[in-house]
């Protein structure tokens, strides 16, 4: 891979790169300095991502690899989004409805930060980051299957925490849930 065709295929997945990182690390300087990392592994190997299907998913591996290597190092497992991959503004919101979604969003990221560390990564990736199926099998190394198991147990998860934590789960309540 030359110079002009990874500027054009590797870089622009810096933010990309950045928020999964970030989603990993649970740090913004961190993710930064990981993704520093990543490219300069990327760049080393730029002569084996030629022949690559997907050199996207490989990088997202790479980058997979690098934080999880990172978080064993400091014995800390720890996930936590930040409120910005989960925020959206459609430009017509009043101030009370971009409350709403950002309190919203805080939850579901603290509810997220519940899930296995295997779902937690899975629903990152196909459900913030908009990855297809294949994507996510070349990323983590796993079947299809798995991943499809893995993704419908995080969304029950998520789900049923999010209904429990915002009242609809309760006693008086079950009958809405049903």
């Amino acid at each position: 891979m030359d110079t002009n065709r990874f500027k054009n295929e590797i870089l622009p997945l810096k933010n990309k790169l950045y928020r999964f990182a970030s989603s990993l690390l649970k740090d913004s300087e961190e993710a930064q300095d990981a993704v520093q990392e990543v490219f300069i592994k990327l760049w080393n190997l730029r002569g084996s991502l030629q022949g690559l299907n997907s050199p996207e998913a490989f990088a997202m591996k790479v980058t997979k690899n690098y934080c999880l290597d990172r978080i064993k190092a400091r014995r800390t497992v720890s996930l936590e989004q930040t409120k910005s991959l989960m925020y959206t503004e459609t430009g017509e919101e009043g101030p009370e409805m971009k409350t709403e979604i950002n309190d919203e969003a805080c939850l579901l990221i603290k509810l997220m930060d519940q899930l296995p560390e295997q779902q937690k990564t899975i629903i990152h990736l196909r459900d913030v980051e908009g990855y297809e199926f294949e994507e996510i099998e070349q990323t983590l190394d796993l079947s299809a299957n798995t991943i499809r198991v893995n993704l419908s147990r995080a969304r029950k998860k998520l789900r049923d925490l999010y209904l429990i934590r915002v009242g609809y789960g309760s006693e008086n309540n079950k009958s809405f849930t049903e």
